[in-house]
């Protein structure tokens, strides 16, 4: 006995209806978007980058518009994956999986890929047909099929590319059929994921890939709008003639045009289901039917679990509620740390490295010297000068590895760039001389000499 069910392959009907159309704007909206945004320019300057949104691998940094997220930023990059994650939960605790059914990247390319085969191959029951053909004419349509899934996956591999490197200068580079390896890397390996994803993984992707989907139910209530069979209504069901009555039975003719719409391949008259992904075909289908024969729209429809099971003007769908209240003012509380703290995002960061081979040097006057690296981060896109100073102990005493005019008081560092300095810094045997543990703190200040942002570092010395 087999422990697994063999995958059954959909051929999704294609239907007419609003939430059709909806679907289909949508798509060509969010397609713009993952593909067309990296087009987007954004002036920073002349020694920056100019495109709105990148992620510049070589230079470990992140931009997206006047935003320039560097490394050791990279809590920021959490910041938005909260907020991202508490939007979806406050989207799904309204309105159900809507993301996965109208803006999912697997929702739209699968949505594309399906238009595809279909203008080839026809409609389901031609593309079913065709299925069980041995011919010329599958392997033509086949053929043609397969190749238009590589040639947009490909378009799609090129248009995630450019997230990563200079949109322009890539399309620039293809033209002049100047390739880079690493480009022609990334296109196909997201080219290849597209085709397999859209093309043959499609609802497997919704079902057991996407984590989405096993947690969703977790975050509706009763109040969630979601795609609903109404059962009051439509049972019990049976098959219709023209000219039947519908006295004494529901509305539901048992067409099964819900199921053969549905891209996941699911019953909803066996109500809400995990692999649901709340993208209305269904509702389209059946008010088609609905019409057709005479009944009121609405035997399926989104609505609310509560207002299903007592309908009621006070059960129907309410966008403000406790739940609304929490993620509303969660949401608000990170979305305004999160701004506040690009807003007073220091441009100057400082780090410092103490030597390890040696500790310490003692001099001949019974002095002790300690070394270290000064790092200094220039965050904006000029170049600027710092100098540095001591103020604790006041003792103490340091000079700067010279080279070039370098000195404390003239650290060039070039834009958008981090300047490293080695210096030395001695305190005198007499101070020392108390320190039992041998160990002690010193105090740094490093300025910006253009805008007079300073930062305070502290540093470990050791004399013994």
């Amino acid at each position: 006995m087999s422990l697994f069910e063999a995958r059954k392959r959909l051929f999704p009907q294609y239907v007419k209806g609003k939430f059709r159309k909806i679907k289909s704007v949508l798509n060509i909206i969010f397609l713009s978007i993952y593909l067309f945004f990296p087009l987007l320019r954004f002036d920073r300057g002349p020694d920056a980058p100019n495109q709105a949104i990148l992620f510049d691998f070589p230079h470990s940094k992140f931009y997206f518009f006047f935003i320039e997220i560097w490394p050791q930023e990279i809590y920021y990059l959490a910041g938005v994956l909260i907020i991202a994650a508490i939007t979806l939960f406050f989207v799904t605790s309204l309105f159900g999986r809507i993301w996965c059914g109208y803006a999912c990247f697997q929702t739209v390319w699968t949505d594309i890929f399906i238009a595809i085969e279909r203008f080839f191959q026809g409609d389901r029951n031609e593309r079913i047909l065709l299925d069980r053909k041995n011919n010329f004419e599958k392997f033509y349509k086949k053929f043609l099929t397969h190749l238009t899934w590589i040639l947009v996956g490909i378009v799609t591999g090129f248009g995630f590319t450019c997230y990563f490197t200079d949109a322009f200068q890539l399309i620039k580079d293809f033209s002049n059929l100047e390739f880079s390896w690493t480009a022609i890397g990334w296109i196909a390996g997201i080219a290849s994921s597209t085709y397999i994803m859209a093309g043959f993984a499609r609802e497997q992707v919704c079902t057991y890939m996407c984590p989405y989907a096993r947690f969703q139910s977790a975050m509706f209530d009763e109040n969630t709008l979601i795609i609903t069979y109404d059962k009051n209504r439509g049972e019990p069901r049976g098959k219709y003639k023209q000219g039947d009555s519908f006295e004494n039975r529901g509305d539901c003719i048992e067409c099964k045009q819900c199921v053969v719409v549905c891209p996941v391949g699911i019953d909803i008259r066996n109500g809400l289901q995990m692999e649901c992904i709340a993208c209305g075909l269904c509702i389209d289908a059946c008010d088609n039917v609905m019409e057709k024969v005479g009944r009121p729209k609405g035997l399926i429809r989104y609505d609310t679990e509560k207002n299903l099971l007592n309908p009621s003007i006070k059960n129907k769908f309410r966008f403000l509620k406790p739940r609304t209240l929490y993620y509303s003012v969660i949401l608000l509380i990170i979305c305004g740390i999160m701004i506040f703290n690009l807003a007073v995002k220091p441009t100057l960061e400082t780090e410092i490295i103490p030597d390890r081979n040696p500790l310490f040097v003692t001099l001949s006057d019974g002095s002790v010297r300690n070394g270290y690296i000064v790092k200094i981060s220039n965050k904006t896109h000029e170049k600027k000068t710092f100098e540095i100073k001591i103020t604790s102990p006041a003792e103490a005493s340091f000079k700067v590895q010279s080279y070039e005019g370098i000195d404390a008081h003239n650290l060039p560092v070039d834009s958008d760039s981090v300047g490293q300095f080695k210096i030395y810094t001695i305190l005198p045997k007499e101070l020392l001389e108390n320190n039992i543990e041998g160990r002690g703190f010193i105090d740094f200040v490093v300025k910006d000499k253009t805008s007079n942002e300073e930062m305070k570092i502290q540093a470990v010395f050791i004399s013994k």
